[in-house]
């Protein structure tokens, strides 16, 4: 496909990148109960469960809403769009103490997760913005203490969570707030450097969990991220420590527009690594004196702009997630009208439009009928299925998962 430069050329070969790289021809060899390919003429109901691609959003406002009515109401919006959830880990809110931790209500976020068949993330591991009040004074102590924090994490869960943030904006790690807040992690960085510090912190995630996706996170999309960065977090060998390329795109004061969300999507793809979006915001209504509330024109605008910035990365090749920032406007970070749902938990127009997407458009339902041999064949988007079927008068069904490393046909057997 043409490489894309304007706004109307990603626009509008955005459905064929789409067809070519998030959908696949599956071939099926469908077998009975008794194990014998389905004679040829029976009916196939063939329906997708999940996308392979990860939409998700920071999960962490899970049974701590105003009202049960609020708590129950974000578990079911949520379930019924994302597939991802981002878990936090803030070290100085998730331990407060030496001796106490957050790890029995992760564990109860996690067990939702499972039964909405939602993949988790954890962030993040490392960032120097507020230190834990018991961390003591001495630079090597702490830094010491901070490996030791990831390799715990990362091990406790184990496979609960396989995605992790690993290190947050180390591009500005030397901010005055983070001196502020946190000047003990702050000045171990500084006295180890940047690289250093990365570097350490990825060998002690990929040594716990050698399986887990390892992800660097970062809000710059300018050259720093690479030169401070990218290009020292790599081994000795000069191959990459990280896995996954984190990309932050909180854009509260306006969308970034097409072009320069597919330059960044390009520039990072020069890396040949998955690209994630990590923190997405984009707001329902403008900052005024009186606060910053949704409002109908800044609703219609989020829902436009959110199609828009979703479609542009579904369609690029590089990118496999796109996580946003808050699901709700009750407790927003900033207090921001920046969730899909309103502070009343109603969903905005953001929402509906994204589910139009994710669940219609970008979902695949089919009937047809098996062929000679229990063969099936149809076109859909990666993810995970359920097919369908009576047999005798006998409903059947089967889960399969279509990949793109598909290249067999795939042997589903109904029970």
């Amino acid at each position: 496909l043409a490489e894309p430069v304007s706004k109307d050329q990603i626009l509008s070969g955005a459905e064929a990148r789409i067809e070519q790289i998030r959908k696949g021809d599956a071939r099926l060899i469908v077998l009975d109960a008794e194990g014998k390919p389905l004679p040829a003429g029976v009916e196939l109901q063939i329906e997708q469960t999940r996308h392979q691609f990860l939409f998700g959003c920071n999960l962490f406002k899970l049974f701590s809403c105003r009202t049960p009515e609020d708590n129950a109401a974000y578990e079911k919006y949520f379930a019924e769009l994302l597939n991802y959830a981002t878990l936090p880990f803030y070290w100085w809110t998730y331990e407060p103490t030496a001796d106490r931790n957050l790890d029995a209500s992760t564990d109860r976020a996690i067990a939702w997760c499972r039964e909405h068949n939602i993949t988790t993330k954890g962030h993040p591991l490392a960032w120097n913005y507020v230190d834990p009040k018991w961390l003591p004074d001495d630079f090597f102590v702490a830094m010491e203490l901070q490996m030791q924090r990831i390799d715990r994490a990362v091990k406790r869960f184990d496979p609960a969570i396989l995605y992790w943030d690993v290190v947050n904006e180390a591009t500005h790690y030397d901010r005055a707030e983070c001196f502020k807040q946190s000047p003990k992690l702050s000045g171990a960085i500084r006295k180890m450097g940047v690289p250093a510090y990365i570097r350490q912190a990825f060998a002690a995630a990929r040594k716990a969990n050698p399986k887990a996706n390892l992800i660097i996170n970062d809000y710059r999309t300018d050259p720093a991220y690479e030169d401070l960065v990218l290009s020292k977090l790599v081994d000795e060998s000069g191959k990459p420590m990280y896995d996954i390329i984190g990309i932050q795109s909180h854009m509260h004061s306006g969308y970034w527009g097409a072009e320069k969300t597919w330059k960044t999507c390009e520039y990072f793809a020069r890396f040949k690594k998955p690209l994630h979006f990590t923190e997405t915001t984009l707001v329902s209504g403008p900052k005024t004196d009186k606060g910053w509330e949704s409002t109908p024109e800044g609703e219609a605008a989020q829902a436009r702009d959110v199609v828009e910035f979703y479609t542009i990365l579904f369609s690029h090749p590089s990118v496999e997630a796109i996580t946003w920032w808050d699901f709700t406007d009750q407790g927003a970070w900033q207090s921001a009208p920046a969730g899909f749902l309103r502070t009343d938990m109603t969903p905005k127009p953001a929402y509906d439009e994204l589910k139009k997407l994710i669940k219609n458009k970008w979902w695949t339902t089919v009937r047809i009928r098996s062929a000679t041999d229990g063969r099936a064949d149809f076109r859909g988007f990666y993810g995970q299925y359920v097919l369908k079927a009576s047999v005798d008068g006998k409903p059947l069904s089967v889960l399969f998962e279509l990949t793109q490393s598909a290249t067999d046909p795939i042997r589903v057997q109904l029970e």
